[in-house]
């Protein structure tokens, strides 16, 4: 916000001294705050091109620029660099746009309405969720909601993988449990079979429904039944442990109905007609090398079947057939060796591969009082997003998911999450919102909280800590568009806790409400009520709650 306002005036006063300007220059904040509010590389980058000395032509904008009020200091930095001390009046009047502004406050069409399909998680519907996934729902919700605050048009996507050998052994493991509690003898349960406790559950659920009606059913009928039982009450799982972690997908494409569709058929006609496949030992191979690919990869085996990655390609056939020109796919580190092979097959059948865009998200790792949580899905030893909700909240699960780059191994480290000091980040930044709110509460009972504030009363807003709280706030707008162009939202945990720390600090040095100070009183008391509105912007986007009181 600040930064396109200097940059602007660096505009108008290169076009004023007839500089070209055809290069693009920075505006930065300078990492000592001894080198000014913000910091230009303009005249390094443009002194070539006008055939001057960067530090000649640093010394002519400044000269121009010192016309300007809005500075109360420019200097000359270095071989070239300018540095800019705002003037406290300049401040203030981007903190009242921002106060205008409200809970509209960050949002802009910078996305120019582009559609873009976020999929995420995609778990096999074999079991609840559990803490992979939640990592995977938390980056890719939060991703989503500011890619829409910034003007894209995004959706969610829940890819159901509910076809294939992993639908089959849960099949008969619900079958196994279900004769166990018909009385049959099952003896040792199977190494492969799923062993968690929510597979006798589901058994428990249909023999009260069912019971040995079940077991009159051919075995073909009795498997087919079996899967559809079990697929349902395992989504429905799902989704509401979603919802539970503020999720709601805006599709669930199933992988059976893409290949009842057709769908599946359709990719191999489009490889076929582009003369990329070829016939080998009875099956039929995608020549993908020819794209890129280390190796071709087989679409149909030779018992007829095909391949898990054709099915998954006819599913981004039809993102782009929708009309979606970004696709975005957050997976696990284990997918690496997948994408090859789908850029290849975007290539061969005429598509920019540059619109798949592959986001790993590396492993979680759990601990509990200094010790690492082991998990076997298949021997039952799971921890599910419930688990992990109901033992340290929706928030801060939610929070430490986010606070971590995509590529970065996260430790889940229970005992911290669940702390209630300033240690732990969540309750630090929440803390501080429930502070304001104290605060404003006091006012109003003290009746020093006026029936509105008035414009007047920026000119008491001077202390350093007060313009670095509003420079602060000013950074949100471009902050957002950033994490939608770098697919970064761990950037807004680091954003909340570093205006946490602020309002703390000045809570700490200054007395906000005073009968002695009214005027100052209020003045504080609406930089504090804006910045709580900014705080529960940043909340929302993360997902997370702005409590009231703590």
């Amino acid at each position: 916000m600040i930064k396109d306002i200097i940059h602007d005036h660096l505009i108008n006063c290169l076009q004023k001294l007839g500089i070209s300007h055809e290069k693009d220059f920075t505006v930065e904040i300078p990492n000592n705050t001894e080198h000014g509010d913000y910091s230009s590389n303009c005249a390094m980058v443009l002194a070539k091109e006008n055939k001057k000395a960067p530090k000649s032509l640093a010394e002519s904008i400044i000269k121009e620029l010192k016309k300007n009020k809005n500075y109360k200091k420019i200097e000359l930095a270095g071989p070239g660099f300018i540095n800019f001390y705002l003037a406290p009046s300049f401040f203030q009047r981007i903190f009242w746009d921002i106060r205008e502004s409200g809970e509209n406050y960050a949002t802009s069409d910078f996305g120019l309405g582009e559609k873009v399909l976020l999929e995420f998680i995609s778990a096999n519907p074999t079991g609840p969720l559990n803490i992979v996934s939640a990592r995977a729902a938390a980056f890719g919700d939060t991703l989503y909601r500011v890619m829409k605050r910034v003007g894209f048009a995004p959706s969610r996507e829940f890819y159901i993988n509910d076809f294939g050998n992993q639908v089959d052994i849960l099949a008969e493991s619900l079958e196994l449990r279900l004769r166990e509690l018909q009385g049959d003898v099952i003896g040792e349960f199977p190494y492969e079979a799923y062993h968690g406790e929510y597979v006798k559950h589901l058994a428990q659920k249909l023999n009260a429904t069912e019971g040995v009606r079940v077991f009159m059913m051919t075995e073909k009928d009795r498997i087919e039944h079996l899967k559809e039982f079990a697929l349902a009450e395992l989504l429905e799982m799902q989704r509401n442990s979603l919802e539970n972690f503020d999720v709601v997908f805006d599709g669930w494409v199933s992988e059976k109905t893409l290949r009842a569709e057709g769908v599946v058929e359709e990719v191999l006609s489009y490889l076929y007609e582009a003369d990329c496949t070829y016939e080998k030992d009875d099956a039929i191979w995608f020549a993908s090398t020819k794209y890129g690919d280390d190796k071709d990869r087989v679409l149909m085996k030779s018992d007829g079947s095909f391949t898990y990655f054709v099915p998954d390609l006819a599913y981004h056939l039809t993102k782009i057939q929708r009309g979606f020109s970004t696709l975005i796919d957050i997976f696990g580190p284990d997918h690496h060796g997948y994408i090859p092979r789908l850029r290849a097959a975007f290539s061969a059948m005429g598509y920019d591969e540059k619109m798949l865009e592959i986001i790993f998200l590396q492993q979680v790792n759990l601990f509990e009082s200094g010790e690492r949580v082991k998990m076997s899905k298949r021997a039952g030893k799971i921890v599910t997003m419930d688990d992990l909700i109901n033992e340290v909240g929706k928030d801060a699960a939610r929070y430490f998911f986010i606070a971590r780059k995509a590529n970065a191994h996260l430790n889940f480290d229970l005992e911290l999450a669940l702390k209630q000091n300033n240690e732990n980040p969540v309750y630090y930044c929440q803390y501080a919102h429930a502070r304001i709110c104290s605060i404003i509460k006091k006012a109003k009972k003290d009746k020093i909280w006026p029936k509105s504030f008035k414009q007047e009363l920026l000119s008491k807003l001077n202390k350093s800590e007060e313009l670095a709280i509003i420079q602060k706030l000013s950074d949100l707008p471009e902050l957002l568009m950033l994490i939608a162009i770098h697919r970064e939202p761990h950037r807004l945990a680091t954003y909340i806790e570093e205006l946490s720390a602020m309002i703390h600090k000045y809570y700490a040095r200054y007395q906000i409400v005073s009968a002695k100070s009214k005027e100052l009183s209020q003045a504080r008391l609406m930089l504090l009520e804006t910045t709580k509105q900014v705080m529960a912007i940043v909340f929302n986007l993360m997902g997370i709650s702005a409590p009231e009181k703590m």
